[in-house]
């Protein structure tokens, strides 16, 4: 007999309330600064730690503090995308027009990471996926994105997106140069 209560009610089992989790993409503002400083440090180790020297990793992870982030997330049309999940950021993307003039595709995604936590499920193929959304409607046909020779993840990843190698080049990092590979998509 129901006597209009949520089912098991009757037995004293309690159901918890539903909770919702956002999950959004949208262009970096100042207050993120914080959250972009730390998934930059924390991607960036997961990434290229044991392939980027110590040394020159910190340097660089060191020059993209909350400071730097809040100076892009200032400056109009600087082609950040955050990717906040529940609240936080947990991704980011930099984009733009390509940078190697040689290779026929108007858009470049820079960076494009997400947090360790947050690998894995399906946030990597939406950022990517809206970053190139909104460089195809700032006019910028096809796309680029380059990943170091030894940084595996990223390669599969790309590949999985259905990019394809077009290009390879060397780039110097302190006194190691290390091989990248350029992947895109018409």
């Amino acid at each position: 007999m129901s006597h209009g209560l949520l089912p098991g009610a009757e037995t004293g089992v309690t159901i918890p309330a539903m909770s919702t989790v956002v999950i959004d993409v949208r262009p970096a503002r100042p207050a993120d600064a914080l959250g972009l400083s730390e998934v930059h440090d924390e991607a960036w180790t997961t990434a290229y730690r044991g392939i980027i020297p110590a040394v020159m990793l910190e340097r660089m992870m060191a020059r993209r503090g909350p400071d730097y982030w809040h100076r892009v997330a200032s400056r109009r049309g600087a082609g950040t995308l955050v990717l906040q999940f529940d609240g936080k950021v947990a991704g980011y993307a930099t984009l733009g027009p390509n940078r190697v003039r040689r290779l026929p595709y108007g858009g470049e995604i820079y960076e494009l990471y997400l947090g360790p936590s947050y690998q894995g499920v399906g946030l990597g193929r939406r950022l990517f996926r809206e970053a190139r959304r909104v460089l195809s409607v700032n006019g910028l046909q096809g796309l680029v994105v380059w990943a170091l020779e030894e940084n595996a993840q990223a390669r599969a990843f790309y590949t999985r997106l259905g990019g394809m190698e077009v290009a390879r080049a060397v780039e110097p990092f302190g006194d190691v140069r290390l091989r990248k590979i350029a992947f895109a998509w018409r």
